[in-house]
């Protein structure tokens, strides 16, 4: 019997793809643009990105040209303020929802509230919002980590956190710290791109017997997919179509696939083409 292909919502989301149409109109005006982080965390787009002139520094000093551009992760203000006092032309991608995160962690500080941040605290997302929280906050996704806060927090999500997962963490943090007689505040940064494309997934999972998510794995919407999935479902993450292994299809009639929002279309249909051939 041939292989049944359920998709579900796959292509990037706003934020990335106004991160590479920006780079790419910068870098077919300039010749080269340096980023000082990948514009999005997907290989396959930062290698088409490079052929057109986008170069990923390794630090500001790694910066060879006069053009440098903030990946659409964002960047701590310091870090930004830093970028444009040492380069003329300064290019910002930053995804509108990283930004309004960013926004919300400045005003919880301004506040005198003290910044906690549902993340992964390694993630450049997270390390520029806390940076625009003055450095006074945490992040962390587990709440028994968090001891001897003070008892005014603000509280906030990376934005491409599964939101069922937040509120869990959310209501973890208000049964330990209101008893302390804490004021806590909360504003849901999440992106609305996130849940959607969740939802469109865990739909798709639930009818299959195996579920291929396409994208990096550097990539925290994607992984988050991954684990997603996995809650109903055998669920595999490949970066490109190469990657598929025909042992892993044994036995399996309709396979599932959704992608990170990172993903290049092009990458998905090679995994598609591929899926067909076997």
């Amino acid at each position: 019997m041939p292989l049944e292909i359920v998709r579900a919502k796959t292509g990037f989301c706003f934020g990335v793809k106004r991160a590479i149409d920006i780079i790419s109109k910068a870098a077919a005006e300039r010749g080269q643009v340096e980023t000082l982080t990948p514009i999005v965390h997907n290989q396959q787009v930062m290698d088409r990105l490079a052929g057109l002139g986008v170069r990923v520094a390794a630090s500001l000093d790694d910066v060879r040209g006069g053009a440098v551009a903030i990946g659409s992760h964002g960047v701590a203000p310091e870090v930004e303020a830093e970028m444009r006092r040492r380069f003329p032309d300064v290019i910002d991608t930053t995804c509108h929802s990283v930004h309004r995160a960013q926004l919300a962690a400045r005003r919880f500080a301004e506040d005198g509230l003290y910044v906690v941040v549902y993340g992964e605290a390694d993630h450049p997302e997270v390390r520029g919002i806390l940076g625009y929280a003055g450095n006074q906050g945490v992040a962390t996704l587990d709440v028994a980590s968090l001891t001897d806060l003070p008892k005014r927090l603000g509280v906030l999500s990376q934005t491409t956190q599964i939101p069922e997962r937040f509120n869990r963490f959310a209501a973890a943090l208000i049964d330990a710290a209101l008893t302390r007689g804490a004021e806590i505040r909360f504003i849901d940064t999440i992106c609305h791109d996130i849940p959607d494309r969740q939802k469109a997934a865990l739909e798709v999972a639930r009818k299959v017997d195996l579920m291929l998510v396409v994208g990096s794995h550097t990539s925290a919407n994607t992984n988050h997919l991954v684990d997603l999935c996995a809650t109903v479902t055998r669920t595999l993450l490949v970066e490109t179509a190469a990657q598929l292994d025909p042992a892993d299809l044994e036995g399996v009639r309709r396979v599932g696939l959704t992608a990170g929002a990172s993903t290049a279309p092009e990458t998905i249909e090679e995994v598609v083409e591929q899926l067909n051939s076997l």
